[in-house]
């Protein structure tokens, strides 16, 4: 948390965070077009930030992307914001802006885990595994353009829109999210005016990378697509974290949280 205020306590960095927070997902090139600092000086703060954790980045073919990433600014506001009178708070003003404002149409997060490439790799698409920490289960071969079928709660879901849509072993995997049918709803007991707001919502995905980090892994999660004021992304990014706190959990301990 220390990293966290620490990083926030420069105006160039918390200016950076802004301008993710408008648009997401930006190179270098194109954060320091739109602002009066060198590029050096951007690199230098984006590095700032990424390591508080602030901002994570992945690669779109040779381009490295920056996101804004909203999990440590919600650790503060529920820790400080929620016990102390929001009036005395007027030194966590950006702060509040960029929790109240974060960006609606992706989600993005970042976690290391005490693994290997390979074996978070099989943790990913392993039925064995998925159905651990996740409970649902993929039947598809992984290849680039496949169809994915999903098992959840005794419901299978198929649709020829359910893909994988980039498959790179050990480094870098991609499907489209899956389809909102009666059955599914039922088997995880969604009501049916939450199951019609899904149906008419686009067609979301995600992207998983893996970088190896020392004894480590770095799993960076990017689910977009999501329209705004999207249903599935309120649902999702409250599911991501305990998801992925028992992804890692499953493989440093064994065991994945209850």
């Amino acid at each position: 948390m220390d990293e966290v205020f620490k990083a926030l306590a420069d105006p160039s960095r918390r200016q950076l965070l802004d301008v993710l927070n408008e648009r997401n997902g930006q190179t270098l090139r194109e954060l320091c077009a739109g602002l009066d600092m060198a590029r050096q000086s951007v690199s230098k703060h984006l590095a700032v930030l990424e390591a508080a954790g602030l901002v994570t980045t992945t690669w779109r073919g040779r381009e490295k992307l920056h996101h804004l990433d909203a999990a440590p600014i919600n650790a503060i506001a529920e820790r400080w914001m929620t016990r102390y009178d929001r009036r005395r708070a007027g030194a966590l003003a950006d702060l509040k802006r960029a929790l109240e404002s974060a960006p609606m149409n992706e989600f993005v997060y970042t976690t290391y885990i005490n693994t290997t490439p390979q074996k978070l790799w099989q943790a990913l698409t392993d039925p064995a595994f998925t159905r651990q920490y996740w409970g649902v289960s993929f039947t598809t071969d992984w290849k680039k353009g496949s169809p994915m079928v999903w098992a959840e709660g005794g419901a299978e879901t198929t649709d020829p829109e359910q893909v994988v849509l980039e498959s790179d072993p050990f480094t870098r995997l991609a499907y489209t999210w899956h389809t909102f049918t009666p059955e599914w709803a039922k088997s995880v007991g969604v009501d049916e005016e939450t199951l019609a707001k899904l149906q008419r919502e686009n067609r979301s995905k995600v992207t998983f990378t893996l970088e190896p980090s020392g004894e480590m892994v770095k799993l960076t999660v990017l689910h977009d697509g999501f329209d705004t004021g999207s249903t599935v992304r309120e649902m999702c990014s409250q599911g991501w974290p305990a998801l992925l706190s028992s992804l890692k959990t499953l493989l440093e301990t064994g065991v994945p949280l209850p």
